[in-house]
């Protein structure tokens, strides 16, 4: 197993299990994508996250911050012209938060959503 930071690790009675924050990051992708008005992750994405995208393709614009007993997500997105940003944004928090802690059973403090930017459809060429 690599270091700890890159895992949350939670004690039972039986052991320990570790969730890479990877996979956390995977399972927050996929709950944004089911979210009507989510147009993808943000084109030019912040600082360290540059690092994360290159590591995993899946969870670009997803950013996991381990806390005592929790984390926190921050994603960083376009939204679908046409949608209002602050719905689809709220609707991506709670997607988030649920499936991380439906899946995971890790708690979820606060799903951060910063939007960059607007996703239009490409036309369609006859």
């Amino acid at each position: 197993m690599a270091e700890n930071k890159d895992y949350i690790i939670t004690s039972t009675g039986d052991g320990s299990v570790n969730i890479s924050e990877d996979v956390i990051a995977i399972i927050a992708w996929e709950a944004m994508r089911e979210v009507e008005g989510f147009g993808g992750p943000a084109a030019g994405i912040p600082g360290d996250l540059a690092e994360l995208i290159g590591r995993r393709s899946a969870s670009r614009g997803v950013r996991i911050v381990k806390e005592e007993a929790s984390v926190s997500v921050e994603v960083y997105i376009t939204v679908r012209f046409g949608y209002s940003v602050t719905k689809v944004s709220r609707d991506i928090q709670e997607a988030v938060s649920k499936a991380v802690q439906d899946m995971t059973g890790v708690p979820v403090s606060a799903v951060n959503v910063s939007v960059t930017g607007i996703a239009f459809e490409k036309a369609k060429q006859a």
